[in-house]
Parts: structure tokens; sequence; C-alpha cells
């Protein structure tokens, strides 16, 4: 069923409904109480009914209406919370006249409140018998058919709350992904992190090779940017003694959207210090660990169809090694032109990429991302790809950054963090250099954090993990829109246009 053909349909329903809802005041009852005493929540109801069932104790229920069947003088039903369902039974012998006349005016997806006690049907389904039947929210908007009402992708982003209403798979995803976070910061405070805050509205943006967000503040009269990372705060506290911080950050970075990217997203960014990054890279095995066994029993998932495990070691290739895999040829001293030639070899589109470091991105990105499907680690990056990161040291022109992929794409970012002062503003000033030069994603110099290196920051491991990316893996989620209830769109108008 189309948006236009619910739409039609649901106008039809609402003028029935509307009447209903006049009806029903005019029998004395309020379609919008106040409150409801709720003895038990579905599920808990459900976990006790063997000794319900034995003591025959009434119990009260609140839930949505999914189905009614029957007619005359019976009918079946059910109802749903936020835990589970429940079938109930209602007669008209069984209850007062005031409770049969208010269930003849219910109506799918309405919220009501049933009084009774649990039997067992012929069938030996779970059923409570009504003794009486409140109404706690009449639905004035009719549910989709299960079957044909909700298949538009788009819709059910839209209207997330008719998605999780009527797609069981779509709540627990995203219970699932509240059970995830809450495992990540848990094995954070396990090994001595301390959860922190830091400014969303920056007034100078950095972390990141991003476009960002810009805004204007009013009563300060100065430009700000919405975050497209909180590296820079929270290693600022690193400096000021905190050595070991981390926080669940939404941040936002004006670029296009994809099945792994939207403009607003969730990161968890967390500094350690005296680590590197190859502490940092043991770290993170341990965590998507962790956070597999919590969300599914075991570290063997299937996504996509693609059998992974995530149980550690993971493979370990360094970023030069990974292309010279797939090229045959050793990049590392290649130049603009060289580099050009390969992506021209390989039928590459480089128009509008430039420099060194976005040719040899463009290279990556296309001619090894796709293929890292199980669980690796793409360390020791090129200088100019990781203008915050400390250099190699061991391999000239490389720094020590890792960033892990699984099922062809990348799912965190990490560093031994950059900590001499003059080569962290040698690093700005080139990003300032290549902006001029057309590159738009680059850092501008930020003199206030350079000012804070200045007093000392003690070697330091950092690291960023994509919670969404994580999500969509432990949920077998096709696009990040599955795992974030409210994901960007385009405007209803100008979907309707086009």
């Amino acid at each position: 069923m189309s948006e236009q053909e619910i739409t039609k349909e649901g106008g039809r329903e609402r003028d029935t409904r509307m009447e209903k809802l006049s009806k029903l005041r005019e029998i004395g009852i309020n379609p919008y109480p106040y409150r409801f005493d709720r003895t038990h929540s579905i599920g808990d109801a459900r976990d006790k009914a063997e000794g319900f069932l034995e003591n025959g104790t009434e119990i009260a229920l609140a839930g949505r209406v999914m189905s009614l069947r029957g007619h005359g003088h019976t009918s079946f039903g059910n109802i749903k919370d936020g835990t589970s369902a429940i079938q109930f039974y209602i007669k008209d012998a069984d209850v007062d006249e005031k409770t049969w006349s208010l269930f003849k005016l219910i109506d799918l997806g309405d919220i009501v409140g049933i009084h009774g006690a649990f039997f067992m049907t012929k069938t030996g389904e779970l059923t409570v018998k009504v003794r009486r039947l409140e109404l706690l929210s009449k639905s004035i908007l009719p549910l989709p058919e299960k079957y044909h009402g909700l298949q538009d992708k788009e819709l059910r982003y839209r209207r997330r709350y008719l998605d999780l209403i009527v797609n069981d798979e779509v709540m627990k995803v995203f219970t699932t992904r509240s059970m995830i976070i809450d495992t990540v910061r848990d094995y954070l405070r396990e090994h001595g992190f301390l959860e922190v805050e830091t400014p969303i509205l920056q007034p100078l943006y950095g972390g990141a090779m991003a476009r960002p967000f810009v805004t204007h503040h009013n009563a300060l009269d100065m430009t700000l940017y919405l975050r497209i990372a909180d590296e820079l705060y929270l290693k600022r506290l690193i400096v000021g003694g905190m050595e070991r911080v981390f926080e669940f950050s939404k941040d936002f970075r004006n670029e296009g959207m994809d099945r792994s990217h939207n403009p607003e997203f969730t990161m968890l960014e967390c500094y350690a210090a005296y680590w590197d990054y190859n502490d940092m890279m043991d770290f993170v095995e341990g965590m998507y660990a962790r956070a597999c066994e919590k969300a599914l029993g075991t570290t063997e998932i299937s996504y996509q169809g693609q059998k992974l495990s995530l149980a550690s070691p993971w493979r370990r290739l360094t970023f030069f090694g990974s292309l010279e895999e797939k090229t045959g040829a050793d990049l590392r001293n290649a130049d603009v032109a060289e580099l050009a030639a390969v992506a021209k070899k390989h039928d590459i589109d480089i128009e509008g990429v430039s420099g060194r470091a976005g040719l040899l991105d463009e290279l990556f990105s296309n001619l090894v991302e796709p293929g890292l499907i199980q669980p690796v680690f793409i360390t020791d990056y090129p200088v100019e790809l990781s203008p915050l990161a400390k250099v190699h040291r061991s391999e000239k022109g490389l720094v020590e950054r890792f960033e892990p992929y699984i099922a062809g794409f990348e799912v965190a970012n990490a560093f031994s963090e950059l900590n001499d002062p003059i080569d962290q503003r040698e690093r700005f000033e080139a990003q300032v250099r290549a902006r001029e030069q057309g590159a738009d994603e680059t850092h501008p110099v930020d003199e206030d954090y350079l000012r804070a290196l200045e007093h000392g920051m003690p070697p330091t491991g950092g690291l960023g993990v994509g919670i969404d990316r994580m999500v969509m893996l432990l949920t077998d989620s096709p696009s990040i829109r599955d795992v974030i209830l409210f994901p960007q769109m385009r405007s209803e108008q100008g979907r309707e246009e086009d």
C-alpha cells in the first residue's frame, strides 16, 4: 500500500472513529484518562503465569489492541505492550453493561486496560478472561494493515512510531541497541574510564576530516559549529589530568548519506594516558567481543548472509600493504602523478580529487575497503591522512593509526595521539594550505588546543567507535537508517515532488 493509499484509507476510517469518540463521551467515558493502575507488564505476567493460573489471581494489564475477532456475545483479541503480547477473551455475560458498551466501540490501535484472570484455551493459549475493561487512549487513525500497510522503507523511517508498533523486529533492534551501549559503557568503566561531557556547539571544529554544520549565536554575535568530533576537547581533559575519559557523543557532519552514513550519528570516543595504538587495538577486540556476546551470546555472527567471527585476534594489515595486495605496486613513495595513473588503470573516477592524501584515500576506498569482510585492523596510515596522529616510531612518512574494518566498512578509528605541539602546529598549517588548494574537509588551526599541548600531554592512545555501525553489525541491519530511530530524511514535500 502506498503512502497516498494509506492516507486515503485513514481519512475514511478517521471519520468513523470520530463518531465513536462522540458516542464514548455521550455515555460518560473519558477516552483519554490520566492514569491506569497496572499490576504487571505483560512480559512479567507471562513469566508468573503458572502461579497466577493456579491461584486464580486477578491482574491488570495495559496495551495496544492489535487484533479483534469474533462476533455476537463473545470476542477474542490481543493487546501488546513494550514487553510482550497476550490474548484476551471477553463475553457480554461476564461484564457489566457499561464495559460491554465500551468494548463495542473499541478499534484496533486503541490502548486499553484489562482486569481479569488467566486461563488456558482449548488450544493451549494463555489468555486473560476480561472482567473489566478501561479505555486509556482512543486511536483516531488506524494502524497500517500488518502485511501490506507499512512496506515503504522511507515511510517507515518517517513514521517510526508506526514501525515500532507493527514490526516487532524493529522494536528488538532498538532494545538491542540500548543494551549494546550499556555493555560498552560498563566495559569502559571496568577499565577505569571516566564518562564526561564536552560541547556540541564549538567555536572551531576539528577532530575529523569533514565539513561542519554552521550556525550563529545571536547574543554573542559569533559563528559556531556543530561538532564533527569531540576529540580535541577530550584531549584537553587528558592535559588537565583526567587520565582516562570517554563520551558517547552526537556528532554532525555536513556530508552525503548512504547505507553507512547519516549526517547525525553516535560516536564513542575514549582516551587513555600512557597507552598507544597497540593497546587500543587489543581494547577494541575486547570491546567488540563483549558487546557481541551480550547481544547474541556468541562471537560468531551472520551479517547480510556473511559469516563473521569477531573473536580475538583480528588480522592486522598495513595501509600500504593492503594497497600493494590490490595493485601489485608499493605506493609508499608514489607522487600525485603516479597515484593518478594507478587510479586510471583501475577505472577509478578521480575528478575533483586533489592532492596525494585525496588520491590515496580514493584508491583505498575503491580497491581495498569493499574486500575487508572479516575483522581486520588497517594500520600505519600516511601522515597526510592523519593530522592528529603521532608519527610512526620506525616508518618514515607514516603515523601510528589504525582503522578496524568489518563487512566492508570502517567501524572505528584510533591513534597514538600526537602530543608534540610543534609538530601539531605544522600539521594544522599544512591543512590550511590544503584548504587553499580546494580540500574543504581539512582542519582549521586551533590555537587554544595548541596552547593546551604546550602545557604537556602525556603519551596517549585515542579511539573513536561508530556506535551506529556496531549496532548494524550486531543486529544484521543493512542500513544505518535501520538503527537510528529518526534518521535524516528528505522533506516530505520534496519527496512528493520527486
